[in-house]
């Protein structure tokens, strides 16, 4: 096979015209040059000449620098990208070449940019506290710090210390919860979803689980009960209506393939008026007759009384236990206040066949989790001093008046910030559980309303949220709402709205 060389093509011969230039001898001068389509830049007449080489670059003090910060190689592949990027501009449109300095400046943003996590801290401003989107349950100190340790080094995460032997990673605690909330065992996974899934694919795999109209939820992220029934490897079999299920209708859709009775708490939505529902503890009774195992899903899962703390009113694992379920999952990160896990109490029997499902390695909590939880779990030994030392409760019961002092204390320095291009009042406002605890009911709340002037509200919002820690609010009539329920570092807030419009 021949060679194919390369050779240069003229004008007039099918090659692309040259541009400008002059002639010398009959031959064209072109500040650009045509090879196989392809547009070069003159060498020595282009203004791309005074880019320098990848190795050059990077031989001055400052990339030196980058480099020991960096990674050389991660400081060589930004140099590349840079000095590309600005041979495209120049070619494109006709952009100035940037010098030395302005090169190792943009390299530098460069690498800072791709250095920097992409998990970020930010306000919490919308006055959704258990917010799903921005983490939901912020983790008590005691907590953050059982996770830092557990962290740093080995653990007996699953090492019986006394004993010398293997141990189960549950028993950290398993105690706790039985203490809690009265239950015979229990043991924890990965998230709620994960808890419903394994309790169903441990008791109904291949069998049929009867499910009230009316309690067939969504979750977030789109996720059905039917469809996580159907991937659990059972059949939902539907009783009663949306409005209205009956006690004898579970009674009618018990047979013999009958896995598993399940009630799940409509945590998420609300039905009123003419509506009816199998009270659970006749149900756990009608089970134990059919010797079917009873299940409840409580979704948020609240630990303790919130009347006490003048919330409202929260279905608890303790209440669905008294009322004979066999089993009770719930979230560890919603109204626990802890990790996010899905936790499971119950019976004896019931948890240990859990516990034998090859499901429950795949779902099993990490070490950090497990610290974590447990350090939570240990709080409300003394729930006295909860709302001070938890808080997911502690912004729940923030008083008022307290919230409104803070909108009032923070309104200068924020009208300030935004100058002329938004209006910038204290407002009342409306602030509500989230992830799906109590959907119709909110509490009083208090912020600072911002209504743009010379900017429309999603660009105040972005500006917003574009600041060193994102503030994250609500749109609301056009206007932005800041809601301060969350808000407890008002000094970080504060100080960084210098930044505002940058």
């Amino acid at each position: 096979m021949g060679a194919v060389r390369g050779r240069r093509r003229d004008a007039g011969n099918g090659a692309l015209p040259r541009r400008g230039g002059t002639e010398s001898e009959g031959v064209p001068v072109a500040t650009r040059t045509a090879y196989f389509g392809l547009v070069m830049p003159d060498s020595q007449n282009s203004p791309l000449a005074a880019l320098p080489a990848v190795d050059r670059l990077l031989d001055s003090e400052e990339a030196r620098n980058l480099a020991a910060e960096f990674g050389r190689p991660e400081a060589t592949q930004a140099a590349r990208e840079i000095l590309a990027a600005a041979r495209d501009a120049h070619l494109q449109s006709g952009a100035a070449v940037p010098d030395p300095d302005a090169l190792l400046a943009r390299i530098s943003a460069r690498l800072n940019e791709r250095a920097a996590p992409s998990l970020r801290r930010v306000f919490n401003l919308t006055g959704v506290v258990l917010h799903t989107n921005l983490g939901r349950a912020p983790l008590a100190e005691a907590a953050v710090e059982a996770a830092v340790e557990a962290a740093r080094g080995a653990g007996n995460l699953e090492y019986r210390i006394a004993e010398g032997k293997r141990g189960d990673r549950d028993e950290h605690v398993e105690e706790q919860l039985c203490r809690l909330t009265g239950a015979e065992a229990a043991t924890v996974v990965n998230n709620n979803a994960a808890a419903v899934m394994l309790a169903l694919n441990t008791f109904a795999l291949r069998k049929e689980v009867p499910v009230s109209r009316g309690e067939l939820i969504e979750i977030g992220g789109s996720f059905r009960m039917p469809e996580i029934m159907a991937r659990a490897g059972c059949r939902l079999v539907e009783v009663g209506t949306t409005n209205r299920t009956h006690l004898r209708d579970f009674a009618e859709a018990i047979g013999p393939n009958t896995g598993m009775v399940m009630k799940v708490h409509t945590s998420n939505y609300v039905v009123e008026g003419f509506t009816a529902e199998a009270p659970e503890a006749a149900l756990a009774s009608l089970c134990r007759e059919k010797r079917v195992p009873f299940a409840i899903d409580l979704g948020s899962g609240a630990l303790v009384d919130l009347e006490r703390f003048g919330l409202p009113r929260e279905p608890t694992p303790m209440e669905a236990l008294r009322h004979g379920a066999d089993l009770v999952t719930f979230s560890g990160d919603k109204l626990p206040g802890g990790p996010q896990a899905g936790i499971v109490v119950g019976g004896s029997e019931a948890i240990a066949r859990l516990r034998k499902n090859p499901m429950k390695r795949a779902l099993r909590c990490d070490k950090l989790t497990i610290a974590a939880l447990s350090a939570t779990l240990r709080l409300y030994a003394d729930p006295d001093r909860l709302p001070e030392r938890l808080p997911v409760l502690r912004m729940l019961t923030r008083p008022l008046a307290e919230i409104a002092a803070a909108a009032r204390r923070l309104a200068p320095a924020a009208a300030a910030a935004v100058g002329d291009s938004a209006a910038v009042s204290v407002a009342e406002c409306e602030s509500s559980i989230g992830s799906g605890a109590l959907p119709t009911r909110s509490i009083r709340s208090a912020g600072l309303s911002l209504t743009p002037a010379g900017l429309g509200v999603d660009r105040l919002a972005a500006a917003f949220r574009a600041l060193p820690v994102p503030v994250i609010g609500r749109i609301r009539d056009e206007a932005l709402i800041l809601d301060f329920r969350c808000l407890e570092d008002e000094d970080g807030f504060a100080a960084q709205l210098n930044a505002f419009g940058r």
